[in-house]
């Protein structure tokens, strides 16, 4: 059985990811390293203290967005824009998106890890409504490819498909909050790629705590 097993993920595997050339993706660049506030006083843009003060607002007396204030932050924000289709955000979108931008592994974001994971949704927003040519709100399965692409993620067929029976409907479209989902996890894993990949040779080896780590707090 364990031989079986062992063949059966060794095909998986290879099937899924041949032909994949990791140069090629563009993961946004790594959360910075936590502050303390004094340094962050002195050293921030005017552009970063005014959004650490609305960051205060949202995030509450700890100064952290756990899951369920990033759902309502979304929402809430999403739910003024009528040219995005979106079923909402859900907690489970949400303790993933939160999972993948935690770096110091506290369950929650912090400023930087918010501002990060912010910067990138408006990013890929703007993408996403360039991509959406019919102005529908969703993006069918046809300009999906090109919007991954802009947004530095050119798939192959295979993950494309794969991304495709996941994250889209019936029909092959793509709503907001599942693209804006996709991308946050996407990015995440190829920057632990990247970071894993110490000689560039476009493949990593892990021993089973670290995929466990790396697949299931994601």
């Amino acid at each position: 059985m364990a031989f079986f097993a062992k063949k059966f993920l060794s095909t998986v595997i290879d099937t899924v990811i041949s032909n994949v050339d990791i140069s090629q993706f563009v993961p946004t660049d790594p959360v910075p390293p936590r502050r303390p506030a004094v340094f962050a006083e002195q050293h921030e843009s005017d552009e970063e203290k005014q959004f650490r003060r609305v960051f205060q607002q949202l995030a509450g007396d700890d100064m952290e967005v756990s899951p369920n204030e990033l759902m309502n932050i979304l929402n809430r924000i999403i739910g003024k824009h009528g040219d995005l289709k979106t079923d909402g955000f859900s907690i489970e979108s949400c303790r993933s998106m939160v999972a993948v931008m935690d770096s110091d592994s506290t369950g929650k974001l912090g400023f930087h890890e918010f501002k990060h994971l912010w910067n990138n949704i408006k990013k890929w927003q703007g993408i996403y409504k360039s991509y959406d040519s019919d102005g529908s709100g969703v993006i069918g399965a046809d300009e999906l490819p090109n919007a991954f692409r802009a947004a530095g993620f050119p798939l192959n067929d295979q993950l494309f498909n794969m991304i495709i029976r996941r994250y889209s409907d019936e029909c092959g479209n793509m709503d907001f909050d599942n693209y804006i989902g996709c991308l946050v996890r996407l990015d995440a894993m190829c920057r632990a790629f990247k970071t894993l990949d110490k000689d560039d040779s476009g493949t990593i080896k892990v021993n089973v705590q670290e995929w466990l780590q790396l697949t299931m707090y994601s």
